[in-house]
């Protein structure tokens, strides 16, 4: 039970504090003027961008703090208002060295609005002068348009529509001066997401008929960067670790998070931008690229794609946490597989073994509780982006079938029907077929898996193409349907009875 006379986490109790279990903000970065803005209130970006811009107020390279804007009204907005924009990372972790605690109270953040309730302080906010960065995380689905979206919507329904009129306002406030331009940094992980978010922009501002100006301003003082983000930010503590945590602290704090010590924010950045990028500088894992591409390919196919991978099945085998499921003694070894036979194959990338090695010791973290639920939160949308290109690449270069690949997909299939995440999108594609499925006849699987994997606008692939990939999921579905997903994991694992790939014996190279 949570100590109802620790006082709550705000501005005053950091002044006053010497508690020696934390490292605190100086009272004067809890005034720096707000210089930049973030479309997204969750846990990642509180445990990322603002960890990083903090960093940089502490070592005096940015001197600015972040207005957190929030889709709808929230407990997040709430409770950042509430603690002065104050909360608490816990940082985790194994290294070589031996364990790695460090805590501290993020100051970066200025507070919260809320979209739906706030809009007209967000478009004053837009008119700030000494405005200069642009954050946004609004998951895989964020970086897509509405067509019901409006000028005068108050706000606009889809982020790139939210954003286009904030940089309209700022756009006309300042007469579309260069000086005025400000750096937009994506950090949803989509392919070239910078390049996707700049063209959305700008179909937006078409279909509102903006004029030439905005469009010149846009070209000429809004650079819009391509990211990789690598984090592994769970969220909260469970609430006996909170406990123990807020009374080591000496305070209540609601939007407490732990996080992983790794980090990685590369940004594809041109000389004139990284001038603007002062924030970049404070933290090493910050790596400004003539290039993201190899670092997101190699985390998105790897990290990512492991991820999706083990939430398919160990939901379905009754995991909840990422340890949970790499520690179980099959999914753990599928895992270690599908990586080192699967995914590592198929890139072309620096380094590609010994990252997936390091992935193996990031997942297995003894400080994290990552729950799979929210790994598996629009999920259908990350094995698009996650798999597919795996599956996809590994047939065209061996002409054989993925089977540990194509046992997560019909994993995924599978999931889809008997507990599909709670919020998904794009999922009931797969639902609406699984609704025309009246048993469980060889027949009726494969019309199932041949009307999923042949949905080529739903995947930009056409998976009924890859060479036997089809007929291994329905093979692999209907032993999940008939002896359950344990025994069929385990069938597979003897039908490809591979020595355990030592993935960190591998002669890479370390990046």
């Amino acid at each position: 039970m949570r100590d109802p006379q620790l006082p709550r986490l705000r501005r005053e109790l950091v002044a006053h504090d010497n508690n020696r279990e934390i490292s605190l903000p100086a009272a004067s970065l809890l005034d720096l003027p707000e210089k930049a803005v973030q479309f997204g209130t969750g846990a990642f970006l509180r445990g990322f961008v603002d960890v990083f811009l903090d960093s940089a107020n502490r070592q005096g390279m940015f001197g600015g703090r972040i207005v957190a804007i929030g889709s709808t009204p929230s407990g997040r907005d709430v409770a950042l208002n509430d603690q002065d924009g104050l909360y608490t990372v816990v940082v985790e972790g194994v290294s070589e060295s031996g364990t790695v605690r460090e805590n501290r109270v993020i100051a970066s953040v200025s507070r919260a609005l809320a979209a739906r309730r706030d809009w007209a302080a967000i478009l004053e906010l837009a008119r700030n002068p000494a405005l200069e960065l642009v954050f946004s995380n609004t998951t895989e689905v964020g970086i897509a348009l509405d067509e019901r979206d409006r000028l005068d919507d108050a706000p606009p329904l889809s982020f790139p529509a939210k954003l286009t009129r904030f940089l309209l306002e700022r756009g006309r406030t300042f007469d579309y001066a260069d000086n005025a331009g400000v750096v937009i940094i994506p950090c949803e992980l989509v392919e070239r997401n910078g390049d996707q978010l700049r063209e959305l922009v700008l179909t937006v501002a078409r279909r509102w008929n903006l004029d030439g100006a905005f469009h010149d301003w846009i070209a000429r003082a809004v650079p819009f960067c391509n990211t990789l983000v690598d984090r592994i930010v769970p969220g909260a503590p469970d609430d006996a670790r909170r406990q123990e945590l807020e009374r080591a602290f000496g305070y209540q704090d609601e939007l407490m998070i732990i996080a992983e010590p790794y980090r990685l924010f590369a940004i594809e950045a041109d000389a004139s931008v990284r001038g603007r990028l002062l924030f970049a500088s404070a933290d090493t894992g910050v790596v400004l690229t003539d290039d993201v591409t190899p670092y997101r390919e190699r985390k998105v196919r790897i990290l990512n794609g492991g991820h999706t991978l083990v939430a398919s099945i160990g939901l379905l085998l009754g995991c909840e946490t990422v340890i949970e499921a790499v520690r179980h003694d099959m999914l753990g070894v599928y895992l270690r597989r599908v990586l080192a036979l699967e995914i590592v194959p198929t890139l072309d990338v620096p380094n590609a073994a010994q990252f997936a090695s390091d992935v193996l010791t990031r997942f297995a973290n003894p400080f994290l509780r990552h729950a799979l639920k929210d790994i598996a939160f629009q999920h259908t949308a990350k094995v698009r982006v996650r798999l597919v290109p795996s599956i996809v690449r590994y047939g065209e270069r061996t002409g054989s079938v993925p089977r540990y690949l194509a046992f997560g997909f019909a994993a995924y299939l599978l999931l889809m029907r008997e507990s599909p995440p709670a919020t998904d999108s794009e999922g009931g594609a797969i639902r609406s077929v699984w609704r025309e499925v009246r048993d469980d006849s060889h027949e009726a699987l494969r019309a199932l898996v041949n009307e999923a994997c042949s949905r080529a606008t739903l995947w930009h692939a056409d998976l009924s193409r890859v060479p036997g990939f089809a007929e291994h999921v329905l093979s692999d579905l209907a032993q999940m349907r008939q002896l359950g997903v344990g025994s069929a994991l385990e069938n597979l694992l003897d039908r490809n009875d591979t020595a355990r790939p030592a993935l960190a014996s591998s002669s890479s190279t370390r990046s």
